[in-house]
């Protein structure tokens, strides 16, 4: 269904170093940056992006959204919630753990990163 999903940055370098750890727990591997100073990972056929935003203004975060990274278990989710909390992200919403809901039981960590994107591992619990 998606392409790529991107947000923004006002600190590429921060970025980078938090993203490198909390998608380097999920399997990826660091950032590559293209001739515009992008941060691109390429994990599982999926594609995250990392930018200033082209307009020149600051980067926001979006009130509201949420971007959820699959974790292969809820190990992995943990280990992505604590390199985010060691490279400059900030926990929010309810500490990781089971949550059951319309989807059965997922076990989710949420994070905002340096700039204030929501983000969550998750795991679906069998």
């Amino acid at each position: 269904m998606f392409s790529h999903i991107m947000v923004g940055s006002n600190d590429i370098a921060r970025s980078k170093t938090f993203y490198d750890a909390v998608l380097g727990a999920l399997g990826a591997k660091p950032a590559i940056q293209d001739d515009k100073g992008r941060l691109i990972y390429m994990h599982n056929n999926g594609l995250f992006l990392v930018s200033k935003p082209i307009d020149g203004k600051p980067a926001t975060h979006a009130n509201g959204g949420t971007i959820g990274f699959a974790c292969g278990s809820s190990a992995q989710a943990d280990a992505w919630h604590a390199a985010g909390v060691a490279n400059g992200g900030t926990t929010c919403e309810d500490p990781p753990g089971v949550r059951e809901g319309g989807f059965g039981k997922l076990y989710l960590a949420y994070l905002r990163d340096p700039d204030g994107n929501k983000i969550c591992a998750l795991h679906r619990v069998g």
